[in-house]
């Protein structure tokens, strides 16, 4: 490689474009620092530094949102900066911020190490914003697998907790099966978009660009189609949806409560933006809709069924809402499905997923003032009385469950309306015959939970000697408090007011 050629490939790095991901990843090594230097009984400063930092770069990146470097690639194509990617940093920031609350709560129960929880938040956070912006499959894999190996960490960090440490290890053999199907999936697309006996083969078959070039000269190619459904296969296992859910349940009750928000918002978005990249209109398998349709349409109408059905059973609240994550992940599908024919359908997902983190958030941070040291001993039964106890917690509580069910006017109720009507207008009729069913079915165990909190019910008595007891409800901080009236208003206002965030159906 000539001098001039190492001057082109340098002219091409815009650091400045990926300036948040750097505060962010810088914040993660600066906490480390600040540990080393000072005193254990100061300690507690470290985490309102990462609350701070991470507001403080979120503010940047709104201040920056209309940047001149949108719609360009950038380092040798490996990232494509876009406004849908701005929109999902803007989203895994606001997702960091909420976990790194929660965790403040969280951890204070148990005698683990703090900073290096918020490190790992960090880390994640920011190859999640990488992740979104990947326009290689070796960028796309590398930031995946970075943001999975931290995800094994966090579900297993209450080290003394056999069920935090089973989720951890249940979680690792179900996360490398999905990433060994990913990466055989990449493999074979490499290999068939290289073979010169083929039509418009090319030496860079990771580029989206080149790959979705060959596909469209080569639509019917049997190994291209296997890679393709293995690729798919394996987006599924990280966004949780049918017949690669197995492992949501046990997962979400033993991970620590700020851990599983993380992973039903943060690891669900970034799964959907990816299936946006690859799937969607102008997506890389766009020319292969004979196969990907069909797929994701099947794979869409089992996960609401299936989501929806075991959910009914369930009395551990953390499986509950895992259960009900998998049938948010079939509504979504829905969105991804009518991406490629109806131009608002990409922005009708960004709008379910920002109302998705409004109203799980919300119910999350109840669920941490209520559980005790037994994190994943979180049951229908501890709720009981709720309304009487804790009116704001109840509060709090209905509006999220309410906007989790779809109740108008919160903002899950027009998320679901926005998808509807893409899904609508893209043909999938029947597909919106399952989806109604689905929201009629969580209508049920939503309102059973909130039941739960507002409403005495009769019980016959029985012998409670030996029983365990509830556990000890934490006090509701004012930081905490404020949060959580963010979350609800926010609920509210985009379930009221929808028009700013309207905007994002016009992304494509």
């Amino acid at each position: 490689m000539n001098l001039e050629a190492v001057k082109l490939a340098a002219a091409d790095n815009l650091w400045g474009a990926l300036f948040p991901e750097m505060m962010i990843a810088g914040l993660a090594l600066l906490l480390l620092v600040i540990e080393l230097v000072l005193p254990k009984k100061e300690h507690a400063v470290i985490p309102d530094i990462a609350l701070v930092g991470i507001f403080g770069t979120l503010a940047g990146l709104l201040l920056n949102f209309n940047s001149a470097t949108l719609d360009t690639d950038s380092f040798n194509h490996l990232i494509h900066h876009s406004m849908g990617g701005q929109v999902m940093r803007a989203f895994f920031l606001l997702a960091a911020l909420f976990v790194c609350a929660l965790a403040r709560v969280n951890l204070a129960r148990r005698p683990v190490p703090r900073v290096e929880f918020y490190h790992i938040v960090l880390v994640i956070t920011a190859a999640m914003m990488l992740l979104v912006q990947s326009n290689h499959f070796v960028m796309l894999f590398v930031a995946l697998e970075t943001v999975t190996i931290g995800f094994y960490i966090l579900v297993s960090y209450f080290r003394t907790s056999g069920a935090s440490l089973e989720a951890g290890l249940k979680y690792l053999v179900m996360g490398a099966l999905g990433s060994g199907m990913l990466l055989f999936g990449i493999v074979l697309l490499y290999g068939v978009a290289g073979n010169p006996a083929l039509r418009s083969y090319t030496a860079d078959s990771m580029q989206f660009g080149p790959l979705a070039v060959f596909l469209a000269a080569n639509p019917h190619q049997f190994l291209a189609s296997v890679g393709i459904v293995l690729v798919l296969a394996g987006v599924a296992f990280k966004i949780g949806a049918f017949p690669f859910q197995i492992w949501i349940p046990d997962v979400y009750q033993g991970a620590p409560t700020p851990v599983t928000a993380f992973l039903a918002v943060g690891s669900k978005a970034a799964g959907f933006a990816v299936l946006l990249a690859l799937a969607g209109k102008d997506g890389v398998f766009n020319s292969y809709a004979w196969l990907v349709t069909p797929v994701l349409t099947l794979m869409a109408a089992a996960t609401i069924i299936f989501g929806n059905l075991a959910a009914l059973t369930q009395h551990n609240v953390k499986r509950l809402i895992g259960l009900s994550g998998v049938s948010h992940a079939g509504f979504l599908l829905l969105g991804v499905i009518a991406a490629s024919r109806v131009p608002m359908a990409t922005g009708a997902v960004y709008f379910y997923l920002f109302a998705y983190l409004l109203a799980s958030f919300a119910v999350f941070g109840v669920m941490t003032h209520l559980a005790g040291a037994d994190d994943s001993d979180q049951e229908l039964d501890h709720y009981a009385g709720l309304a009487k106890e804790n009116p704001f917690l109840a509060a709090i509580l209905a509006i999220g469950l309410g906007s989790l069910a779809g109740i108008p006017p919160l903002a899950g109720f027009m998320g679901k309306l926005f998808v509807f009507i893409a899904a609508f207008q893209a043909g999938a009729r029947w597909l919106l015959v399952i989806a109604a069913a689905g929201v009629v079915i969580s209508i049920y165990y939503y309102f059973g939970w909130i039941k739960a909190a507002f409403f005495e019910t009769w019980t016959p008595p029985a012998d409670t000697a030996g029983a365990p007891a509830r556990p000890v409800r934490t006090p509701v901080a004012f930081a905490a408090g404020a949060a959580l009236v963010v979350l609800a208003l926010g609920s509210l206002a985009l379930g009221f007011f929808p028009g700013p965030f309207g905007q994002l159906l016009t992304l494509r």
